[in-house]
């Protein structure tokens, strides 16, 4: 058995141990990105409920680019409440001059619910 072969469809294979041909399929080129927490749920999410989906983006090599783009709209989504949160619950920076601990347990507890709230109800699940 050769060890490359080209299938019919144009796309090249090799031998594997098990005596099976793999698809030679690589990313293209410049769509490499680390991918964070956001995109990794986004990520289990299409494999677990959005499998056509999934696949979809990934035999088109656009899988990494997409996870990357959820990860950075989580990412600016959740600075923006952060932001909006510690306002209406006065969190200041003098609040943290003057008593660390309480401006640590409120910082604590608003990026939690924040992030609670961008998994259940952001992009980073239902994101067309």
């Amino acid at each position: 058995m050769e060890k490359h072969i080209i299938g019919e469809n144009g796309i090249s294979y090799t031998l594997g141990a098990d005596g099976l041909y793999y698809p030679d399929l690589k990313l293209s080129e410049g769509t490499h990105y680390e991918i964070g927490r956001f995109g990794r749920m986004r990520w289990e999410y299409l494999k677990t409920h959005r499998r056509g989906e999934y696949i979809r983006l990934l035999m088109d090599g656009k899988l990494n680019e997409h996870l990357h783009e959820v990860e950075e709209e989580c990412n600016e989504r959740m600075e923006l409440l952060v932001e909006q949160m510690k306002a209406g619950a006065g969190i200041t920076e003098e609040l943290k001059a003057r008593d660390q601990m309480k401006w640590v347990r409120l910082m604590n507890n608003v990026r939690g619910l924040v992030e609670e709230i961008i998994k259940r109800t952001d992009i980073c699940m239902r994101r067309a």
